[in-house]
């Protein structure tokens, strides 16, 4: 099994820590969609994501927006 970081943050850290600015909706939409990080369920009212995964998110937005067009 590969070894990775399991660091988990909540949605007020994606916003602060990650710097991710989209809104709770978004997220959700975009998960939904498969275009971002599953969450993780905490309890019946606490979500969190792997930090590692969203780091991984953030990594290929850049590379799609250094690749040549």
């Amino acid at each position: 099994m590969a070894q990775f970081n399991k660091r988990l943050v909540s949605k007020k850290e994606l916003k602060t820590v990650c710097g991710i600015p989209y809104t709770p909706q978004h997220i959700q939409r975009l998960e939904t969609a498969g275009k971002f990080p599953k969450r993780v369920q905490l309890g019946p009212n606490r979500v969190a994501w792997l930090l590692s995964e969203v780091d991984e998110w953030v990594n290929e937005r850049i590379t799609l927006r250094d690749a040549p067009r």
